[in-house]
C-alpha cells in the first residue's frame, strides 16, 4: 500500500502546491468560513500552529518560510490512518449501525464511498438518505450556489440546482457543512434515526464532528481544519491524502479499508 500511494500521488510528493496550503492556513488563522468548514477550532491556530500540525499529521515541511514547491504526504502516516479508519468502519459494521456518507468531491472520491456504503448495507447497516431534493443554499467565493442534496449510490452530493435537467445535474465540488447539517436536521425532525457514524471530507466530516456525531474522512494538506478538528477531538480519523487524482486511484484503498474492517467482497 506504501509503494502504491507513492506511486499514484496519493502521498509521497503530492499535486497540492505549498502556496496553496499556506494560502488556506492563513485563511483559517484568520477564521474564514469558507476554509473552517463547519469547525469551530477553541485553540489558537496562527500559521505557524498550523504549519506545525500539518507536518505531524501529513509529513509536509515544518518550516513557513518555505512558500514554493509542491507539498508531501508522508505514506506512513497515510496508511496508519486508513488503518485507523477501517477500525471505525469495523466497529460500526460489526454492530449494524447506521451511517451517512457525503462528499464534497463526487468527481474524486465517489466511488471510494460508495464501495463503503454497498458493503456496509451488506453486512446489515443503515445507510441513511435524509432530506434528499432538498434545497441548500451555499455561499462560495462566485456568489451564493443554490444547490439540491442528492445521493448517488448512498453518498450525499450537491447538484447545482440553476443546471439541472430533469434532476441529471452534475454533482459538484463543495467544501460547506451545510449539506450535512441539513441531512443530519431533517433526519432529527422526522424522528428517524440519526448516524453512529458520519464517512465523507470537507464539511461533511468537520459539520458532522462539530455537532457531535463520529466523524472520519479524507482530507488534503490544503485542507487544515479536518486535522484541527481531529486534534481537538471534534473529527475521530483524518487520512491524508491527495484529494486529486483520477477517481480510479482510490480504489484499492476502498478494498484496503474493507480489509481493515473485516468486510472484504
Amino acid at each position: 500500500m506504501r509503494a502504491y500511494l507513492v506511486g499514484v500521488g496519493l502521498a509521497g510528493v503530492i499535486g497540492t502546491a505549498r502556496e496553496v496550503s499556506l494560502r488556506s492556513y492563513r485563511a483559517f488563522a484568520a477564521r474564514d468560513p469558507r476554509v473552517l468548514i463547519g469547525v469551530d477550532p477553541q485553540g489558537s491556530w496562527g500559521v505557524a500552529e498550523l504549519v506545525g500540525l500539518m507536518a505531524e499529521r501529513c509529513g509536509v515541511l515544518d518550516d513557513p518560510r518555505c512558500v514554493s514547491g509542491q507539498d508531501v504526504i508522508d505514506p506512513e502516516r497515510t496508511v496508519a490512518a486508513l488503518d485507523a479508519f477501517g477500525e471505525r468502519v469495523g466497529a460500526v459494521a460489526q454492530r449494524g449501525g447506521t451511517v451517512l456518507l457525503g462528499t464534497g468531491h463526487p468527481d474524486r472520491l465517489l466511488g471510494f464511498y460508495a464501495g463503503l456504503a454497498d458493503a456496509l448495507s451488506a453486512v446489515g447497516c443503515t445507510v441513511l438518505t435524509p432530506a434528499q431534493g432538498r434545497c441548500v443554499d451555499i455561499t462560495t467565493r462566485f456568489g451564493l450556489r443554490t444547490c439540491n442534496l442528492d445521493y448517488v449510490r448512498g453518498v450525499g452530493v450537491v447538484r447545482e440546482r440553476s443546471r439541472e435537467r430533469a434532476g441529471c445535474a452534475t454533482p459538484v465540488h463543495s467544501h460547506s457543512p451545510l449539506p450535512v447539517r441539513v441531512a443530519l436536521g431533517a433526519a432529527a425532525e422526522e424522528g428517524g434515526m440519526l448516524p453512529d457514524l458520519v464517512i465523507g471530507d470537507h464539511g461533511w466530516v468537520c459539520g458532522a464532528g462539530q455537532l457531535g456525531f463520529e466523524a472520519i474522512g479524507l482530507a488534503d494538506t490544503d485542507d487544515p481544519a479536518l486535522f484541527v478538528g481531529e486534534a481537538e477531538g471534534v473529527v475521530s480519523v483524518v487520512v491524508p491524502l491527495d484529494d486529486g487524482v483520477r477517481a480510479d486511484y482510490y480504489l484499492p484503498l476502498t478494498r484496503y479499508v474493507l480489509n481493515r474492517a473485516c468486510l472484504s467482497q
